[in-house]
């Protein structure tokens, strides 16, 4: 059962069936109980319509075998006195139930007595050829001559001059009532499976050509998964519905798949690439030093073992920035911070006014000391660190008064081992990934890192954090 109704065709399709079918049970009851109430009123309105004429002949005087009602064309008719006896009934009558009585032939009636009370002493009693404005009804059968049928009848009261207090039962056929209900029945029960047959071929069918497009984009995913081409895109369906809108952002998703695999990989080979170089001059120094010991250079094997440290360590920042690390929400004054960054260095000032933001000390202070090792590598004197409260904003603004950043390299720089003097950056040790550092640290912090010109023509670097 669970694999026939694996898909979402079926599901749907079997749901869109019940529900319709559920709806069509209770609208067909409800027409059903309408069209019973609705013939059975009639009938009622025929039967007390026939007893009322019945009434007004007895109120009028008129004798009990002149009664135009007891023929028997309308129904079947019982007069019955104050005593519950039957004093004239329908010709060929032969059978009757649901009234007081189930005689069918009149009796002899009692004189109308005074002192002889019914249990009626509480109903306000008719004044002689008056007829009761109630109306009782019950169901129930007759036989006219040989045809029995099912009645509604109507019971009315009437007090006449001569012969007291009567009762008339006058009934209507529910013939009527009986064939349309069976009719409406017999179409229901022949109409509805006909309906539910077309509601769940309509559903299937267009269930089907709402998820062909979804069909399309499973059997590319599934080829881009086989062939690792993550170039490919699925079909973006012109529905401009909720299908192509998923289309669409699935070839985003591919999209920024794609750019992180490569940038990825660029890592893995740029990373490479660095370590290939001081690795191979430790080794050949190494070499040089078991071959000949009185010619080992322990400063430059110093050297290149501090920039494979501090290799090591840029690309396990990175690696944990890239893996979303914690940062937590530690307040952190940046004019503390800066002012501990610049200790120490030669020509670097700093003028900073009290600024707090939450984040990581450590995270934070790394970009600070990223951002000044890049101004005294490109300075020709002075560095200036300045902090100040901008609105909701913190600026921590690094400017020197080098060469500056060309306007077209500014957001470049901040990409991953680019250098804009390779050889120089090399050789002071730079690896060309302080400001991808700095400028990933300051994006997971809420701010941002940009690159400008500075007061004195060199380049400006500008840290926006939020404010706590």
């Amino acid at each position: 059962m669970s694999r026939l109704f694996g898909s979402v065709r079926a599901r749907a399709t079997l749901g869109a069936t019940l529900v319709v079918a559920v709806a069509l049970v209770a609208a067909g009851a409800a027409v059903l109980l309408s069209l019973r109430s609705n013939l059975i009123g009639e009938a009622g309105t025929q039967a007390e319509r026939s007893a009322r004429a019945v009434a007004s002949e007895l109120a009028a005087g008129t004798p009990y075998d002149k009664l135009s009602g007891l023929d028997g064309d309308d129904g079947p008719v019982q007069v019955l006195d104050e005593h519950g006896r039957l004093v004239a009934a329908s010709e060929d009558l032969e059978r009757i139930s649901g009234t007081d009585t189930d005689r069918v032939k009149p009796q002899p009636a009692v004189k109308p007595s005074g002192d002889d009370d019914d249990d009626d002493d509480a109903a306000e009693p008719l004044e002689a050829g008056e007829i009761s404005g109630e109306s009782v009804f019950s169901n129930g059968s007759a036989t006219i001559d040989g045809d029995a049928e099912d009645y509604r009848f109507a019971a009315v009261e009437v007090e006449t001059h001569d012969r007291g207090h009567l009762t008339v039962y006058a009934g209507s056929p529910l013939a009527a009532e009986h064939g349309a209900v069976r009719t409406a029945l017999t179409v229901m029960l022949i109409g509805f499976p006909l309906l539910l047959g077309v509601v769940a071929a309509v559903t299937w069918l267009v269930t089907r050509r709402a998820l062909r497009p979804v069909e399309g984009i499973r059997r590319e995913m599934a080829a881009i998964t086989r062939s690792e081409d993550l170039a490919r895109r699925v079909p973006e369906p012109d529905t401009h519905d909720e299908i192509a809108r998923l289309a669409s952002t699935t070839n985003e998703t591919l999209a920024a798949l794609e750019t992180s695999v490569e940038r990825q990989r660029r890592f893995v080979a740029d990373a490479s690439h660095e370590l290939r170089s001081p690795i191979a001059s430790l080794r050949t120094q190494l070499e040089v030093a078991a071959a000949h010991p009185e010619l080992l250079d322990l400063d430059g094997a110093v050297e290149d073992t501090v920039r494979l440290q501090r290799l090591a360590a840029d690309l396990l920042l990175l690696a944990r920035l890239d893996a979303g690390e914690r940062l937590g929400d530690a307040r952190v004054d940046l004019a503390g911070l800066a002012r501990e960054a610049a200790e120490g260095r030669t020509g670097v000032t700093v003028d900073a006014e009290p600024a707090e933001v939450a984040g990581s000390r450590g995270q934070l202070g790394r970009v600070l000391a990223n951002l000044l090792d890049n101004a005294q590598r490109h300075a020709r004197s002075a560095v200036t660190v300045s902090v100040r409260r901008e609105g909701e904003r913190a600026v921590v603004g690094v400017a020197d008064d080098g060469d500056g950043v060309p306007e077209d390299d500014r957001e470049r720089i901040f990409e991953r081992f680019v250098r804009l003097d390779a050889a120089r950056s090399r050789d002071d040790g730079g690896a060309g990934l302080g400001l991808a550092i700095a400028r990933d640290v300051a994006v997971r912090h809420g701010g941002t890192l940009t690159a400008g010109r500075g007061p004195a023509g060199g380049a400006l670097f500008e840290l926006r954090l939020p404010l706590v």
